[in-house]
């Protein structure tokens, strides 16, 4: 199935705040502080930070991450987080439909998904060394505590380190599985000679 254009289609499917019915807003919206470290910020600042860092948009970061906030035990509330759009986070200046939101949800994930394959083909290929890999583990690390950061997720140091202390753990496990995969696929799965090698008579 062909996938959506991630930006012209959810356009079409934005929700005008003009002439929008003055409700009281719901606590739990009223309440909503995620992005409050960057309440003045644009929209057009915050999508550069994340292009340059990584392969998502800022309208599916923060819809991503409403999207885990506002889960029930039915389902995401996404009229909701639709409707209060603007009200939720500080650099988004429509309200969405609940179809804008679940599409954007769905770019998010997608994203995750393919981003991560290119990763771990890239870990997993030899294609970087052990220490390109520790450099870059490093710089992802960085990126992903600086939106917590800004999504007012503090971690403490002992949990900082301990996630990147399993993280690289994982990541070494990934690398010396790779190493040994390619190794044995280099070699004959019936007599054990090498591929690369002239066959012995």
């Amino acid at each position: 199935m062909a996938e959506n254009p991630p930006e012209k289609r959810m356009e079409e499917v934005e929700l005008s705040n003009e002439n929008k019915p003055e409700t009281p807003l719901p606590d739990d919206v009223r309440t909503y502080d995620r992005f409050s470290k960057i309440d003045r910020a644009s929209y057009d600042r915050v999508n550069k930070f994340l292009r340059d860092r990584t392969y998502i948009t800022a309208r599916e970061w923060a819809i991503a991450r409403l999207c885990a906030d506002f889960r029930t035990a039915t389902g995401i509330e996404m009229t909701k987080i639709g409707a209060h759009l603007p009200e939720l986070v500080p650099f988004m200046t429509k309200s969405y439909s609940p179809q804008a939101v679940n599409q954007a949800r769905h770019a998010f994930e997608s994203k995750i998904k393919k981003s991560g394959a290119t990763f771990l083909y890239g870990a997993m290929s030899g294609f970087i060394t052990a220490n390109q890999l520790d450099d870059l583990m490093y710089e992802s690390t960085e990126v992903a505590k600086f939106l917590l950061e800004v999504e007012s997720i503090d971690l403490s140091l002992n949990e900082e380190l301990d996630a990147e202390d399993r993280i690289s753990s994982i990541m070494r496990d990934v690398r010396r599985a790779a190493i040994k995969l390619r190794h044995e696929d280099s070699h004959c799965p019936e007599c054990g000679q090498s591929l690369h090698e002239a066959p012995t008579e």
